[in-house]
């Protein structure tokens, strides 16, 4: 079915499978997933968690001594947090690492574009290990309406009072959050093309504002009943898409007369950390109940989108 076409709404039972994932077994040959959880594997857990921790914090004193003015160990430290818990989650690396860098940061379009590079360098590593699952046609439909509200997100970005900026994305945590975590158990069956571009399109407008492409893609993909394969296969894609075409209209866009230059080559100082964590992230991924994990991603994006509103 395309255009408007009517969707039907089937409430069925929610499985582990209906939520997203960043990496399978799938994406990691001859290296089936290892679910549960044994004293070793919280030892060991522990143990790369104080690596991770230590790893960063070492990168950040070797900067402070090559004149970085924008990588601090808060900054660092957050980028690495966030990259490790959306490594497991499959999604808001943005969300988590915003709502510490719009505190930290004086200058929201730097922690955007902060994100932005980070997300762009986890996105890569993920879409490169599913390039044989991605769902071209679908994925067409979302670009479409992400290139259309992108300069939307944008103007907001760079003319929004700072106060302003802060609400926005708190108020689109909250809502992401409390839609994925407490969203009912319901499948809407359309293919209709209409409604993925406007999917596409809302994530245009939050990647352009906030560096967080995939909240309404990656809801919509849910809510369709997709296998993890399939939401994979779109939503990763399109949050790699969507964060590059954002990069390099940032840089025409600050170019322009009244706008305030910016886009800082320095901001690649965190990609790093954001391995750093990604690597993390990954081995909790092959051992906690992905699920479970979710759904407290979810709580955390609530309470700090309610954070960034106070």
């Amino acid at each position: 079915m395309s255009g408007y076409g009517a969707f039907s709404v089937t409430q069925v039972t929610a499985e582990p499978d209906d939520l997203p994932h960043l990496v399978s077994s799938a994406t990691l040959p001859g290296k089936p997933a290892r679910p549960g959880w044994t004293v070793g594997g919280a030892a060991s857990g522990a143990v790369l968690m104080t690596g991770a921790v230590l790893a960063t914090t070492g990168y950040a004193e070797v900067l402070s001594h090559v004149q970085a003015p924008h990588a601090s160990p808060t900054t660092l430290l957050a980028v690495m947090v966030a990259a490790a818990c959306s490594s497991v989650a499959g999604f808001a690396f943005s969300a988590l690492c915003g709502a510490i860098l719009f505190h930290a940061l004086d200058a929201p379009v730097l922690a955007v574009e902060i994100m932005l590079v980070c997300s762009i360098a986890i996105q890569g590593v993920s879409v490169a290990a599913l390039r044989n699952e991605i769902d071209w046609r679908s994925l067409v439909q979302f670009l479409a309406g992400g290139v259309a509200g992108l300069p939307v997100g944008l103007y907001g970005l760079l003319h929004l009072p700072k106060g302003v900026y802060g609400s926005v994305f708190g108020a689109l945590l909250m809502a992401y959050g409390g839609i994925m975590a407490f969203r009912p158990p319901i499948r809407l069956r359309t293919d209709a093309a209409a409604w993925n571009i406007a999917a596409g399109a809302a994530g245009g407008i939050t990647g352009g504002l906030a560096a967080f492409p995939g909240a309404f893609v990656t809801i919509w993909c849910g809510l369709k009943g997709w296998s993890k394969t399939r939401q994979r296969g779109v939503y990763q894609p399109f949050i790699l898409v969507m964060q590059i075409m954002t990069v390099a209209a940032m840089a025409t866009f600050t170019r322009m007369p009244g706008v305030p230059s910016s886009l800082d080559p320095g901001v690649i100082e965190h990609v790093p950390a954001a391995l750093i964590g990604t690597c993390l992230g990954l081995w909790f991924f092959r051992r906690i109940t992905d699920r479970h994990f979710a759904m407290a991603v979810n709580l955390l994006l609530i309470a700090s989108g309610a954070a960034l509103l106070l």
